[in-house]
């Protein structure tokens, strides 16, 4: 069974809906990841799919709508809606 979990990050109203964050950052957000370094193992040591494709580049830089694959789960990054959550 996947999980959906929707990601907003820090001031979100206040975002450029083209704004990205990298996906080591991303992950360390979540608390997918314990530290830069956990990320970037965890990245490139193909954990981490990006919409469904293998992403070992963990500059990789991730928008509004995109799905992050991690154990077993899906998360999606939401960054520039207003009236959610931090």
């Amino acid at each position: 069974m996947t999980v959906v979990r929707e990601f907003m990050g820090r001031g979100a109203a206040e975002r450029d809906p083209q704004e990205t964050i990298r996906l080591d950052q991303f992950l360390k957000w979540r608390g997918l990841a314990d530290s830069g370094g956990h990320a970037k193992v965890r990245v490139q040591g193909g954990e981490v799919t990006v919409n469904g494709k293998l992403e070992t580049r963990r500059s990789k830089k991730l928008r509004t709508g995109d799905r992050v694959g991690i154990d077993g789960e899906e998360h999606v990054v939401s960054l520039g809606s207003a009236g959610e959550e931090d």
